[in-house]
C-alpha cells in the first residue's frame, strides 16, 4: 500500500508540473521571527521538524528515539484546481535505538497535504499525518507516534532560547550562496511521556535537540549527502556542526554554532569544522558502510562520537526514497562522557537528492 501510494504521488506530481515554477530564496538579513517561523514555509520547497534525544525508562533501559515531519511543496499548474492535486507532500520518519533487544524500531508515512488526513499549518508549529502529530503550545511540543508495532507519546518542554545558526538563522551549505537554509534549534528539551515496544507502555524521562529547517536548494549539484551531529553537552551547552560531502566523498563545506552554557554562541565557518571517521560499520542489508564513530573538530575541541549501537540504519525507501543512517551517540573529550546526542550520516550508499 505504501509503496503504491508514493509511486502514485510521484507520477501525479510528475503530470502536472510546470516548468519554470520558482519557489522563494534564502535571503540574508531576513530575521526568523517566532512564533511566525515556528510554523510552516510553503513557499519554499523542503521544510522539516525534527526531533532526536536520549530517554530512560523506569527500569533503566536507555533508549534513543527520532520523530521527522518533511513537508516538500510540488510545482503544479496554477489553473489545476483539484482538492486531490498534492501540492504537497508529508512524510513523518520515526525510530527508537534499543540496545536492550538490540535493533532500531522504525516506521514511515507519506501522505498528499488535504483533506484533513494530513498537513503543515503556518504560524505556528502543528504537523501531521493521520494520527501521526507534532504539536506546539505555549513553550511546549506534544508528539503522538502510533506506528507498526511501537507508540511514542512524548511531552517536550522548552528550557532554552532558540538557537539560530550560521548567520542568525541563515545557514550556508555551500559555496553557492543559493545552497542554504533558515534553521533554528532547540537544545535541552526535557522530555516526559511513555514509549511502547510490543507490549505495555513504559514510563520515559529524558532529554532531546529539536530541530526546524526550511529551504528550495539545500545541497548543490556537486553534493553527495552530509554528516550532522546535535549534542546536548552536561555543562548546559549545546554544539550543532555538519559537514557536507562532495561527489567523491571528499568535504565540500561545513559549518556548526556552539553555544556556552553562558549563552554565548560562536559560530563555526567552513574551514572551522572537520569530520574523520574513527570506525566503520556495514550493514548486514544494504552493505553500506558508515563511519559510526567518529571525531569531530570545531575550532579548537574535539569531541569522539561512540554509538549507542551500530545498527541504526534507516530505510526509508518507501517514503523518501533514502537509506541513511541516524542515531543515539555518546560524546566524549579526552577520555571524560560530556554528552549526549545524535549523528545522522546520508548519502553514503549513494548520492541523496532533495530536488527531485
Amino acid at each position: 500500500m505504501a509503496a503504491a501510494l508514493c509511486v502514485s504521488l510521484v507520477a501525479a506530481a510528475a503530470s502536472d508540473a510546470v516548468t519554470g515554477t520558482d519557489f522563494a530564496a534564502v535571503t540574508p538579513g531576513r530575521p526568523i521571527l517566532f512564533p511566525r517561523d515556528l510554523g510552516s514555509h510553503p513557499e519554499f520547497r523542503i521544510e522539516w521538524w525534527y526531533v532526536t534525544g536520549w530517554l530512560t525508562t523506569q527500569r533503566g533501559e536507555q533508549l534513543g528515539f527520532q520523530i521527522t515531519f518533511f513537508r516538500t511543496s510540488l510545482k503544479i499548474d496554477p489553473a489545476n484546481s483539484s482538492a486531490f492535486a498534492p501540492r504537497q507532500l508529508l512524510i513523518g520518519h520515526v525510530a527508537i535505538s534499543d540496545p536492550t533487544r538490540g535493533r532500531l524500531w522504525q516506521d514511515q508515512r507519506i501522505r498528499r497535504a488535504g483533506l484533513g488526513l494530513a498537513g503543515a499549518l503556518e504560524g505556528d508549529t502543528r504537523v501531521w499525518i493521520d494520527g501521526w502529530s507534532m504539536e506546539h503550545d505555549a513553550g511546549n511540543y506534544a508528539t503522538n507516534i502510533d506506528a507498526e508495532n511501537f507508540s511514542i507519546n512524548l511531552s517536550l518542554a522548552e528550557t532554552q532560547p532558540a538557537l539560530l545558526n550560521g548567520d542568525s538563522g541563515v545557514s550556508s551549505k555551500g559555496p553557492s550562496p543559493k545552497a542554504a537554509s533558515y534553521y533554528y534549534s532547540l537544545p535541552h528539551m526535557t522530555v516526559t511521556g511513555t514509549i511502547k515496544r510490543d507490549t505495555k507502555p513504559d514510563r520515559v524521562t529524558g532529554e532531546a535537540w529539536f530541530d526546524h529547517e526550511w529551504s528550495s536548494e539545500y545541497l548543490d549539484s556537486e553534493a553527495s549527502g552530509w554528516d550532522w551531529i546535535g549534542i546536548n553537552l552536561a555543562d548546559g551547552s549545546a554544539l550543532m556542526a555538519f559537514r557536507i560531502r562532495g561527489l567523491k566523498g571528499e568535504a565540500r563545506w561545513a559549518g556548526g554554532s556552539l553555544r556556552n552554557r553562558d549563552g554565548k554562541v560562536q559560530p563555526f565557518a567552513n574551514t572551522d569544522v572537520q569530520f574523520h571517521g574513527l570506525r566503520d560499520w556495514t550493514s548486514p542489508r544494504t552493505g553500506i558502510r558508515y563511519p559510526v564513530q567518529c571525531q569531530v573538530a570545531v575550532g579548537d575541541r574535539r569531541f569522539e562520537l561512540r554509538p549507542l549501537l551500530d545498527d541504526q540504519e534507516n530505510d526509508t525507501r518507501l517514503s523518501t526514497g533514502a537509506i541513511y543512517w541516524e542515531g543515539a551517540v555518546r560524546a566524549y573529550e579526552g577520555n571524560h562522557l560530556v554528552g549526549h546526542g545524535y549523528l545522522e550520516l546520508t548519502g553514503y550508499g549513494e548520492r541523496l537528492q532533495l530536488n527531485r
